[in-house]
């Protein structure tokens, strides 16, 4: 905390970043740390290199200040909910860098490191940190909360313990309507989402006696839909809802390769996401593998699960 505290106070500017494709816990996260700075009288910046973020999230305090552009120069970085210093897609090289993540697979690459693997978002880390540091308020809390529901799927996953009741309970207290967010995040989807949902739907393949789930969405899916890669946040999860399902994997086509999520009810999948060069958490992982097919990279996931002893 102590170290936080010194570096922030070195710096006059500070851009706060998140993964590129960013789910809603990169951007909770970095709007409820860039709110907190802000009210520190620091002068601050938030920013994305993915144009396409979730706009379903425009609800939270300053989503309309993200940009997709550093514009300070030698500005202190602080990233949010990134495994890998490539995944911010920005040339910081040079920079110093405090890094807040609880991604299981994390390469500490700051100077300053607040990884909590253990931690259920990136948010829970976050603000631990700020609150013994300063006050932290609504607008914080807001962005915070709406993370962490996001990443624990509305307080529904493994590795849920009542600390994060508490902290829920703090947020609250601070003033995030633990109403209205869930309300604003559950019930605002595109259009084209749900049309790109159907489709993905009717691809769905089962393997191994119905315990892995596969869905494949290719290019011509995306543009016939009208669908945006933030479109597709959470359907996977659709896959993996299935009574036998113990891994869900969905493959979606991209310009240069293919981007792969990972589900599981239970099953370590992390090793799967580092084998193939991405990252994430034991539950839930993802990767991107360029100049391959669909049908390639499902194949060479099948078999490395396979090879893994993952499914029995």
């Amino acid at each position: 905390m102590q170290e936080f505290r010194e570096i922030i106070k070195s710096y006059k500017n500070i851009t706060v970043v998140s993964h590129i494709n960013p789910d809603p816990d990169a951007i909770g996260t970095s709007l409820g740390v860039y709110a907190w700075l802000k009210e520190q009288g620091i002068q601050v910046e938030v920013v994305n290199m993915t144009k396409d973020i979730p706009i379903f999230l425009d609800f939270l305090p300053f989503f309309s200040k993200i940009k997709n552009k550093i514009d300070f120069e030698d500005s202190l970085i602080i990233s949010c909910d990134c495994g890998s210093i490539d995944r911010l897609g920005f040339d910081v090289e040079g920079r110093d860098i405090i890094n807040i993540d609880h991604h299981l697979t994390n390469t500490e690459y700051g100077i300053l490191n607040i990884v909590e693997a253990n931690a259920v978002s990136s948010s829970e880390v976050a603000y631990k940190l700020l609150k013994q540091i300063g006050t932290v308020s609504k607008d914080s809390a807001t962005a915070f909360y709406a993370a962490l529901i996001s990443d624990t799927r509305n307080f529904t996953t493994n590795n849920m313990h009542k600390g994060i009741f508490t902290i829920a309970s703090e947020l609250v207290e601070l003033g995030a309507n633990c109403v209205e967010i869930p309300k604003q995040m559950i019930n605002r989807r595109s259009l084209a989402s749900l049309r790109i949902l159907g489709i993905a739907l009717e691809s769905l393949e089962l393997h191994v006696d119905g315990k892995i789930s596969i869905l494949k969405i290719c290019q011509d899916y995306l543009h016939s839909s009208g669908a945006k890669i933030s479109d597709l946040e959470g359907i996977v999860d659709y896959a993996k809802s299935l009574a036998t399902v113990e891994i869900a994997i969905m493959f979606v086509e991209t310009p240069s390769g293919v981007k792969v999520s990972l589900r599981s009810k239970g099953i370590d999948i992390s090793g799967l996401s580092s084998y193939f060069g991405g990252g994430g958490h034991s539950v839930a992982g993802g990767f991107e593998s360029k100049d391959i097919k669909i049908e390639e990279m499902s194949s060479k996931v099948l078999m490395e699960i396979k090879n893994r002893g993952l499914i029995i």
